[in-house]
């Protein structure tokens, strides 16, 4: 496919600078791209050599000022680029396709154009939107539902009563829908508590590969719209993560956390049980959350503290070691101040 920098600024909503009509194949790396190639440049430090990439057109913010260069100058020059990315490697086209190989089972309604691959298993009375597309080796329980535009990839497990919503991407090796970790002690053993709830997972949400998405004890553990997850993430029985919240990858979630809108959790992150996230909060790497989070709030370490307090008290860490030397030397030097400082003052 050969597309002229014109027809791509169109469809991205961007500017040309240069030649219009100037033609690319494909997308690259800054570092890689040859003439042929489209590449992105939204950070300073790419923009500051744009003469050193070989690419055809490169796509730069909008208020990018000069250059020599083939460009397109875009508003949100990320999100311009995602778009390029989806014109060179579209989706494949949908198709109606039952594999023979697949088991499907009782009184299980879909819509137009659902491809299941062999060696997926759908249970009873699951509902299937249209455009669905089920790779191999899927489970699907009885009585789930999933919307419209769904992907689901290779060895993902469904299980019973879930509800997955529309244009949702689920990756290989996630796991919707086991019990919960929820134990019930009488002081020799544990007696399993059953869980008997379910996961909701609404529109234009992306799960990760390997996640686990824990069913509620009661109720629903509830991942809201346009919620986006990273690889290797556990979500605890009756969680609610808010619209558009993003999580990185190895994050814990524990049992009954509500999770605000517009909320950044980041790599290895730790949320004790019961505990609220509120709207906007980030929280950073390897944090460990054991009270609940305000609004707008930035955390970082372990317990998490608020991000300015954790900077004052990093740049003294590599000090304490000297600081403790001086407090010695000053320690020895008031002992000799007062030489009968071991004896009790006399009153």
């Amino acid at each position: 496919m050969r597309v002229s920098i014109a027809e791509i600024a169109k469809r991205v909503n961007g500017e040309v600078r240069g030649d219009p009509d100037q033609l690319v194949s494909g997308i690259a790396p800054f570092n890689e791209a040859t003439g042929q190639d489209i590449t992105l440049a939204s950070e300073a430090t790419f923009l500051q050599r744009l003469e050193e990439t070989d690419a055809g057109c490169i796509i730069v913010p909008q208020t990018y000022p000069g250059g020599t260069r083939n460009l397109i100058l875009a508003h949100n020059p990320r999100v311009a680029f995602a778009r390029v990315v989806a014109i060179f490697h579209p989706f494949p086209e949908p198709e109606m396709h039952l594999s023979e190989r697949s088991m499907i089972g009782k009184d299980v309604v879909h819509g137009e154009a659902v491809f299941v691959a062999p060696f997926v298993s759908i249970g009873n009375r699951v509902r299937l939107g249209s455009r669905v597309r089920i790779h191999p080796h899927v489970y699907i329980g009885d009585d789930v539902t999933i919307g419209d535009d769904v992907e689901i990839e290779p060895n993902v497990t469904i299980l019973g009563r879930c509800s997955i919503g529309s244009r949702v991407i689920i990756h290989a090796g996630t796991v919707i829908g086991s019990d919960g970790f929820g134990f019930a002690p009488d002081g020799s053993r544990y007696h399993k508590v059953p869980h008997v709830g379910t996961v909701v997972i609404e529109d234009d949400v992306e799960i990760g590969a390997n996640n686990t998405i824990d069913r509620a004890t009661f109720g629903k553990t509830w991942i809201k719209r346009g919620v986006k997850t990273d690889n290797l993430i556990q979500i605890a029985h009756n969680v609610e993560i808010g619209e558009n919240t993003v999580i990185a990858a190895l994050t814990g979630i524990s049992g009954s956390v509500t999770i605000g809108r517009h909320v950044i959790l980041a790599g290895q992150v730790g949320v004790g049980d019961h505990l609220t996230v509120a709207d906007n909060a980030v929280v950073g790497p390897q944090a460990g959350v054991a009270k609940s989070v305000a609004a707008g709030e930035t955390l970082i370490g372990s317990p998490a503290i608020p991000i300015k307090k954790f900077l004052r008290m990093s740049v003294l860490l590599p000090g304490l070691p000297e600081m403790k030397k001086k407090l010695n030397k000053l320690e020895k030097k008031i002992r000799k101040l007062k030489p009968n400082s071991s004896e009790p003052e006399k009153r």
